[in-house]
């Protein structure tokens, strides 16, 4: 999280384009963390999420996003699990593996856990997300 969003002047990339970055090449013995997805291509998009809960005051049970992309493919992240309250704003950092550009639709679902009682619902009240490579929502 410490370096979302990226900077101004983009994301710094590793490889062939990194001389696009001189600033960054200028400290020697740097450390590079990258996150790669379990299956090929391997990219991942660095995405914040925010959701305010309404409905029961509290809840256990867990919260998951659901990423569409235009081609019918479909990638599920948990966003919160646990004890659950519409007083707190749940905030976490995802590396999704649909590229922003090409999400269709997010999808938000909630399980509550066994011992809930029936009537009990849950929504999101608000569901905000930004992108990691330019900031935006």
């Amino acid at each position: 999280g410490d370096c979302f969003p990226c900077p101004q002047e983009g994301c710094p990339m590793m490889g062939h384009y990194a001389d696009r970055f001189p600033a960054k090449l200028m400290n020697v013995n740097q450390k590079y963390f990258l996150n790669t997805a379990a299956d090929p291509p391997f990219a991942t998009w660095r995405q914040k999420v925010l959701i305010k809960l309404s409905g029961v005051k509290k809840m256990r049970g867990d919260i998951n996003l659901v990423f569409h992309d235009t081609e019918g493919n479909t990638k599920e992240y948990e966003v919160a699990s646990g004890d659950l309250s519409q007083d707190q704003v749940y905030t976490t950092y995802l590396d999704v593996e649909i590229n922003p550009k090409n999400t269709k639709k997010i999808e938000f679902l909630w399980n509550k856990a066994i011992f809930t009682l029936l009537w009990a619902r849950l929504g999101a009240e608000t569901v905000n997300i930004i992108h990691g490579e330019d900031g935006h929502r």
